[in-house]
Parts: C-alpha cells; structure tokens; sequence
C-alpha cells in the first residue's frame, strides 16, 4: 500500500516544505505553513519513477490562417459583459474576487438570472450559503422566477456528476472555490493543495464539455485572490470586484483576459434590489463637486478602452508637529512624495513645514501615472488658496527632472471631458494631433514650472485659463 507522506504547504505562496517552520523561506509570511498528507511512498519518490510512455507526434501548423472569434454568452448586463470582453466564454473558466460582502453573489445572481431568462441552462453551486439563502437573495433581486438550478455542495465529484445528466450547463458558477474538496487530495478544504486540485478539475470539465465555469475566490486583507497564484494562471480570465463600504458604487476590474482587453472596469451601484448599471461614472465621481474650493482638480484617466473623469482633492495645512504628515486615499504615497519633491526641487513650492492630504473623491483608486500633473496643480491650488477653474481638466506624467510627459490616448481623453462639459484642458506638449473644441483652449505646459507660475500668478484663482 501506498505510505502517506507529510508535507508543509505555505497557504500564502503554494511553497513545498519537508518541515515545519514559523516563517516561509519564499515569500516570508509567517505562521503560513500547514501540514499536509500526499499519497507517498510506492512509486512516489524518484528512484521508483514509472516508466515514461512514448510520445505520439501532435500537427504543427503556422502563425497565418483563419482566425476565430471566441463563441460567447451575452449575458445582457452591459457592464458585466464589458468587463469581460464581451460575455462569457464557452469553454473557459473566470476567476472573480473580492473582499466579503462586496456584491460578488448579488452580481453572479443577478448574471445568472439574465442568462437563464434567455433559454440557457445555468447551474448555481454554492458552498457557503444554503438554498434557502440564495432563495431569499433571488427574491430580493426579482429573479426567482428564472429557472436558474440551485444546489448546495463542497464535494467536486458529487457536483461534476451532478451536472452530468441533462443538457450541458450553459453557466456553471461555483461560490466558492475554498469550499470546495475533491477526493483526490487529503488535506482539509480551504488548503493550498485542496484549492489547486479542485480549480483544476472544474478547468477540465469546462474545456472538454464547453461550459463556462465562474469561480468566486475570497481575498486576504492585502486585497489578494487568496490561494496559490498558480490558480490565477490556470483560469483564463480574473476580475475583481472592489468597493469601498462608504460607498454605494462598485467597480468589476479585469486584470487577465486571455479572449479580451485587460484592464477594463465596469461600474455598478449597488441599492435595495441589487447593482444597477453605471454607463457613466464619470457623472458619477463627479455629482458632488465644489467649483470654488481651492485644492480641486479634475483628473481626466483611462480604464483600459474607456475614459473616465475624477475629483482629486488636496489640502495642504500648517504642521503643528516636528515631522509633517503624508497621507494619501486612492493614490499611489510613493508617487505623492515624487511629485512633492519635483515641486520643491524644481519650482520653488516649499511643503516642508506642511502636512498634506491627498484624496480621490468617491473612494475610487488611480493607477496610472497621467495623474501626475492634476495632482500638481490641487496641491499648488492649496497652497496658495487659489481655486483652479470649474471647466478644467488636468492630466499628465511629470519626471523627476521638472518636465511634463505625454500620455495615450489623449484625444480620448479630451472628448470624454468635452462631452460633460468642459471647455479647457492642461495637458503635455507633444500630445500629437488634437481635434475639437476644448483642444483649442488648452494649456500645454513644457515643464511643471509653467503650470505653477501660471496658478500662482493668477490674483483671483483662475489658473491654467
């Protein structure tokens, strides 16, 4: 009989170990090691591999020939379906994360039920609710009426073998995967190696039979899927969903798509009877601005292939302590002390005796560095207690050296703004060709010293006109 071998798996990384310790050698979380059990001993160790099978030739074919688009299930939620390129896959398997309570079964109930109402068959597997849960939820959302198939189930077998009789399920959504346990692995659910084999599974039932699976993944306090990165790689596309929970909007964020752009957003708000589309958040991070207020600028950014406008609010105040204070929501605080420094380096704007606080207004988080400029001039606009103006938008990256960069997309940029209504623009020289109206009153600054003289010289606040 097979002797059962003991191993330490990192529930952080997926790293091996022969024994246990308190700290992980590879990626240096502590306490992260758990014992587990693997099938061992006769033909398990390398001086008793098994004899490798010969090889059978595979066709070789070229880069050139007809190309295919992936077969999808629209589900009918625009927002959903932009976020993955279009709708579900057949065939592939979508990874969703998020911190609990977020909306990530509302969203997939609300998905489901759009599907099911257009004749596909969709099979809601839930490890962590009761049917009697998910009933309630769908009442709440109006889709009880949908012939969505509902089972409570942990075991992979029993849940393949389940949907095995009948018609392929169009949409099979698990929720979630650390619930789930397979035969196949001995340690507890929830473990590294009961999360691998598991996803891999419910990955190879989907590419032979050509349903979609969707996968929930729960994340840990640093905003990550949970589990080995290996399963990130394994599934075809990830998205996470991220909120703040003083804040009714959520953001659908694509990091991977193997049949899509990478990068998209969708944007919902969440009420009493579940996410409502956004079609427009830039309305939506704007619904609340102060056109007089010194310290405020508007960021025009891109998510992936779509073009959105955001308050940045800065407030620069007296420093009644030896050591100022930096603090920053929804930005990069490396990011903040660069451009501080080329302020003081390069303009002569001296922060040293004042605390600063950057914000982005409606909890929503920039990642991109075209922000670099609209931050400048919030944090000029503070200083000097000179409000910018109410029409103006602001983006671009500036070096350490004092220059202002360009950025892509700038058209896309400017017709976004020109569209909600703003009628000028400060963005980099070099920009390239620029149609439209708002691209005739715009300011392009060579060098961040340009945009400061222009605030700062400004007497009544109308700086970057």
């Amino acid at each position: 009989m097979a002797k059962s071998r003991i191993q330490f798996i990192c529930q952080s990384c997926g790293t091996v170990h022969s024994r246990w310790a308190g700290k992980c050698d590879a990626c240096g979380e502590w306490n992260t090691l758990v014992e587990e059990g693997t099938a061992g001993g006769i033909g398990s160790g390398p001086a008793t591999l098994r004899k490798a099978r010969k090889g059978r030739a595979v066709a070789l074919t070229t880069l050139s020939g007809e190309i295919e688009d992936a077969p999808r299930i629209a589900s009918g939620i625009g927002e959903l379906d932009r976020a993955t390129g279009g709708g579900f896959v057949r065939g592939s398997a979508l990874l969703i994360g998020g911190d609990p309570g977020i909306g990530k079964s509302t969203l997939l109930t609300q998905a489901a039920a759009a599907l099911a109402r257009q004749g596909h068959r969709v099979v809601y597997v839930s490890g962590e609710e009761a049917v009697a849960q998910i009933r309630l939820r769908a009442q709440r959302l109006e889709a009880a009426d949908t012939p969505v198939e509902l089972a409570a189930e942990t075991n992979v077998e029993d849940i393949l073998a389940t949907i095995a009789d009948g018609r392929r399920p169009d949409l099979l959504i698990i929720d979630s995967i650390q619930t789930l346990w397979t035969d196949v692995a001995e340690s507890a659910p929830g473990t590294v190696t009961q999360v691998r084999a598991s996803a891999q599974a419910l990955i190879r039932h989907a590419k032979s039979t050509g349903s979609a699976v969707v996968l929930v993944g729960h994340v840990t306090k640093d905003g990550q899927i949970a589990g080995p990165r290996v399963v990130e790689h394994m599934v075809d596309g990830v998205l996470y969903f991220e909120g703040e929970g003083g804040h009714h909007y959520r953001i659908l964020r694509t990091v991977k798509n193997r049949f899509g752009p990478t990068d998209e957003i969708g944007v919902f708000e969440m009420s009493d009877r579940g996410l409502r589309e956004v079609p427009n958040p830039s309305e939506l991070f704007l619904g609340e601005r102060s056109a007089q207020a010194p310290g405020a600028a508007v960021f025009a950014g891109m998510e992936g292939t779509r073009p959105v406008l955001v308050e940045i609010q800065a407030l620069v105040a007296a420093s009644p302590l030896g050591t100022p204070r930096r603090a920053v929501v929804g930005w990069d605080s490396s990011r903040l002390s660069m451009v501080l420094a080329v302020l003081e380096a390069h303009c002569g704007v001296r922060f040293a005796t004042n605390d600063v606080y950057l914000n982005v207004a409606g909890g929503y988080r920039i990642a991109e560095p075209a922000a670099d400029l609209a931050v400048a001039a919030a944090l000029v606009s503070s200083l000097t207690g000179l409000a910018l103006p109410a029409d103006c938008v602001y983006f671009g990256e500036i070096s350490l050296s004092g220059a202002v960069r360009p950025v892509a997309h700038a058209q896309q940029r400017l017709k976004e703004a020109e569209k909600l209504g703003f009628g000028q623009a400060v963005l980099p020289a070099g920009s390239g060709e620029l149609a439209g109206g708002i691209a005739t009153r715009s300011f392009q600054p060579g060098a961040l010293a340009d945009l400061v003289a222009r605030i700062a010289g400004s007497k009544r606040g109308h700086g970057g006109e």
